[in-house]
């Protein structure tokens, strides 16, 4: 099956800084992408392009073939928007919130009163549908952003940081309602800093810095190739420090990432057994890394390559 949606070469500019420079992506239908990377990365800026809020200052966007600059007017309902941001109309009802979104589109939405019907019921708003939003939870204003966001039933869905600031039960709600979307077939562009998150509702992650994909894959194929197969955790004594940060940097080419009181190093299965070696006299345990260690490489990436800017 052909990607419905491929970006090639895309770049966006703000004055001197470039915030993305050169990105490629593809998404399939019924898949989840996330895409990650620490803030000021560039995925706002990324999904704002996608979704035709900014301009690229170079390369092309196609939905199933078809140009976004030249289709924009066809292709504006194969699109659904969730905004990390509070966008709803606490003037309205939630049911006016799904009734007042879907009145903007052209031509306008076949029997409009069905879908804002089934939309309650799918998300669990029906005994909230005559409230304002401002009346409601967290979780579930976040549950009435995404419902209002596929109101036209678009293709492809993008959702920037969905569950910022939920508790967890509702938190694990959102991941069901995104399930649930994926397997009807949508297309799904995901950003959060959730590494749990990232995890269990992507089937692909591309990882930005700096504005480029510094890796793509499946979590455990992006882990393998960047960080290793282990994490060393050593508690950060002063009596080793300066030794084990000469090692580190010689033997892995970058500096340990210090986490509180600890060291945490990722290394690869023979690297292990050359600093066990080394610093067998040090008590230390052995983890399997996370997408949490990955982006605290990348942020020691950005923090070394300014230090040597300056």
């Amino acid at each position: 099956m052909s990607d419905i949606l491929v970006a090639r070469g895309l770049v966006k500019s703000y004055g001197d800084k470039r915030v993305v420079d050169g990105l490629d992506l593809n998404l399939g239908a019924g898949s989840v992408l996330g895409l990650l990377g620490p803030n000021g990365a560039g995925k706002t800026t990324t999904l704002r392009m996608l979704y035709g809020f900014a301009e690229p200052d170079a390369g092309e966007i196609r939905y199933d073939g078809k140009l976004l600059s030249e289709h924009r007017d066809e292709l504006k309902g194969w699109i659904g928007v969730c905004t990390q941001h509070d966008t709803l109309d606490h003037d309205f009802s939630v049911e006016q919130n799904l009734r007042v979104y879907a009145s903007y589109f052209r031509p306008k939405l076949p029997d409009v009163n069905r879908r804002v019907a089934e939309l309650l019921d799918t998300f669990g708003l029906r005994e909230f549908a005559k409230q304002p939003p401002r009346e409601l939870s967290g979780g579930f204003q976040r549950r009435l952003m995404i419902a209002r966001s596929i109101v036209q039933q678009p293709r492809v869905l993008f959702m920037d940081e969905p569950t910022t600031g939920l508790d967890p039960a509702a938190r694990v709600d959102v991941w069901r309602l995104v399930a649930s979307l994926r397997a009807q077939g949508m297309a799904i562009v995901l950003t959060t800093h959730y590494m749990d998150e990232a995890e269990r509702l992507s089937d692909a992650i591309t990882v930005l810095s700096r504005g480029k994909a510094v890796a793509r894959g499946t979590p455990r194929e992006i882990l393998g190739e960047v960080l290793g197969e282990h994490v060393a955790v050593v508690e950060a004594t002063d009596a080793d420090a300066d030794a084990l940060q000469a090692w580190v940097r010689a033997h892995t080419g970058n500096p340990p990432a210090r986490v509180l009181d600890e060291w945490q190093i990722p290394l690869s299965g023979s690297q292990l057994a050359a600093f066990s070696q080394a610093f067998a006299h040090c008590r230390f345990t052995v983890r399997q890394p996370t997408l949490d260690d990955l982006f605290l490489r990348l942020a020691i990436d950005v923090q070394h390559d300014t230090e040597e800017s300056r």
